[in-house]
C-alpha cells in the first residue's frame, strides 16, 4: 500500500495519549464534527476534531490565534456553527487544515502547551448534526441487497435489468436526519393487512447499514460533474441508517418509490471521516462480471481504479430485556463497502449528469449494504425474509424491531500497512408510535 502523505504514517504517534490506543480515532483519522459542551458556559455548537478520547474545539483555537497561520484561513470557516464553510472552501483548504493538525497534534510538537487548554474531554460534550443538509439522495447500490430483496418478492426476475445500467436512487427527506443518540419514534402509515387497507404503527419496522457521504463545493444548475473530479466533491463519509417500514413502504412504493416508509428518520454518526483520512482505504470499484452490460462512458474511467472503500460496517441490536440484564448489544450483520456494485464517484457523477446542481453539504447514501453469505445482510427484510424466520438474540427472537431495542452501527477500516481508523457509532432507540 502508498502511503497516500505523512499524515497516514502509521508510525505517527499524538502527544494525545489516549490516541495512540483508540480503535477509531488515531491521529492518522482526523475527523471533523460539531460539539456542544454538556453544562458548561459556552453550549453553542462549534466545530472540532477528535483525537482519542477528546475533541479539539477549533473556534477556541482560531480565538486564541493558533490557526491564522494556516494559508487562507478564515473567520467563517472556525466561527461556524456547521462545517458547511468549511466544506465548501475545497480540497486545497481541507488538506491545509489537515496536514496542519496532523503536525500540531503530533509527538513533539511546538504546540502542545498552546493545544492543550483547548481540548475538551468527549464525555464533556454532545454531537449534534454536523451538516446543514440542503438535499439528501438514497441510492441502492449494493447488488447483493438488491438481489436478496429481489428474491422476497419477485423470484422470477429478482434483478431489474436497469440495476446494473445506472446507479438508482429516490430523493428523501433532509428534514428527518438525525444525529446518532436521537430516539426512533415508531412511524404510522397506510398498510395493506389481509387485503384491507388500514392505518397506525408499522409492524416491520426495520434498520438499513449504509454509509453516508456529504459533498462539498457545489455546481450551477445546468452544470455537470465528470468522473473523473467527482471525488474533489466529496468531503468525507459517515454511517447512516436509514430507518423503514417495511409494510407501509410495500403499499405505496409503486409505481413512484418510497415516501413515509423512509421520511420518518435517518440516523448519522456525528464524526466526518475524511475522503483524504481514507485514501489508505481506497480499492478498485467492484468487479463487472463478463456479461455485466458494458458501462456508458461517463460514468466509466480510470477513475474507477481506486474509487471504492474498504470500510467495514457492523450492526448490532441490544433489547429491553438484554439492557435490563447488562447483556452487550449482539452483533447481527458484517458487511465491507468495498463491494457495492457502484461507488460514490459513481453516484456524484450519475446525480449531477442532468444538470441538477449539487450544493455544499448534500447528503448521498450508499443504500442498504449487503453480501450474498448469512451473516452480512444489512437489514432485518434481508436476515428474516420479511418475518419469513426470527432471528434469535440473547434467549428473544426478533422478525422486525420492537419498541425498546436499539440498532448500533459501527465503521471500521483496515489495510495493510495502514493505522486502522474507525467512525465512532449510529445509535438510535425504537421509541412507541404517538397517539
Amino acid at each position: 500500500m502508498q502511503i497516500a502523505n505523512s499524515t497516514h504514517d502509521p508510525l505517527l504517534r499524538s502527544w494525545v495519549a489516549s490516541a495512540d490506543h483508540h480503535a477509531d480515532f488515531p491521529i492518522q483519522n482526523l475527523p471533523f464534527g460539531v460539539v456542544c459542551s454538556i453544562g458548561e458556559s459556552d453550549p453553542d455548537p462549534r466545530i472540532a476534531v477528535a483525537i482519542g478520547n477528546f475533541a479539539l474545539d477549533l473556534r477556541s483555537c482560531y480565538r486564541a490565534g493558533l490557526l491564522r497561520s494556516l494559508d487562507g484561513s478564515k473567520e467563517s470557516v472556525f466561527e461556524a456553527r456547521v462545517l458547511n464553510p468549511l466544506m465548501n472552501e475545497g480540497p486545497k483548504f481541507w488538506s491545509t487544515l489537515r496536514n496542519w493538525l496532523s503536525l500540531a497534534l503530533r509527538e513533539g510538537s511546538a504546540l502542545q502547551a498552546e493545544l492543550e487548554p483547548h481540548l475538551i474531554s468527549r464525555s464533556a460534550v454532545n454531537l449534534s448534526v454536523p451538516v446543514d443538509i440542503p438535499d439528501y439522495t438514497d441510492f441502492y447500490c449494493s447488488i447483493e441487497h438488491a438481489t436478496n430483496v429481489g428474491k422476497i418478492f419477485r423470484p422470477d426476475e429478482p434483478l431489474l435489468p436497469n440495476f446494473k445500467n445506472l446507479p438508482i436512487a429516490y430523493h428523501g427527506r433532509s428534514s428527518s436526519i438525525v444525529i446518532s443518540g436521537t430516539p426512533v419514534t415508531r412511524p404510522k402509515g397506510q398498510r395493506l393487512e389481509a387485503g384491507t387497507i388500514v392505518f397506525g404503527p408499522t409492524s416491520m419496522l426495520d434498520y438499513e447499514v449504509e454509509l453516508g457521504a456529504f459533498l462539498g463545493g457545489p455546481t450551477a444548475l445546468g452544470d455537470t460533474i465528470c468522473l473523473e473530479e467527482a471525488h474533489s466533491h466529496l468531503f468525507g463519509i459517515c454511517l447512516l441508517n436509514d430507518w423503514s417500514a417495511r409494510d407501509i413502504q410495500a403499499w405505496e412504493y409503486r409505481p413512484l418509490g418510497p415516501f413515509l416508509s423512509k421520511s420518518f428518520a435517518t440516523s448519522i454518526s456525528g464524526w466526518v471521516v475524511t475522503l483524504e483520512a481514507l485514501a489508505p482505504f481506497r480499492v478498485p470499484a467492484a468487479h463487472r462480471a463478463a456479461d455485466d452490460p458494458k458501462l456508458l462512458p461517463y460514468l466509466d474511467g480510470a477513475a474507477l481504479s481506486s474509487a471504492g472503500l474498504n470500510i467495514e460496517v457492523e450492526a448490532f441490536i441490544q433489547t429491553v430485556a438484554m439492557r435490563s440484564a447488562s447483556v452487550e448489544a449482539q452483533p447481527v450483520s458484517s458487511v465491507n463497502a468495498r463491494g457495492l456494485y457502484w461507488t460514490f464517484a459513481q453516484m456524484i457523477t450519475h446525480h449531477s449528469s442532468n444538470g441538477c446542481p449539487m450544493q455544499t453539504g448534500d447528503l448521498l447514501g450508499s443504500g442498504t449494504i449487503s453480501g450474498s453469505e448469512p451473516g452480512t445482510q444489512g437489514s432485518l427484510l434481508e436476515i428474516t425474509g420479511r418475518g419469513a424466520q426470527e432471528l434469535q438474540l440473547s434467549g428473544e427472537r426478533r422478525r422486525f424491531l420492537q419498541d425498546g431495542d436499539t440498532v448500533i452501527l459501527r465503521g471500521r477500516c483496515h489495510a495493510p500497512g495502514a493505522r486502522s481508523i474507525g467512525f465512532g457509532e449510529s445509535v438510535g432507540v425504537i421509541m412507541p408510535a404517538r397517539i
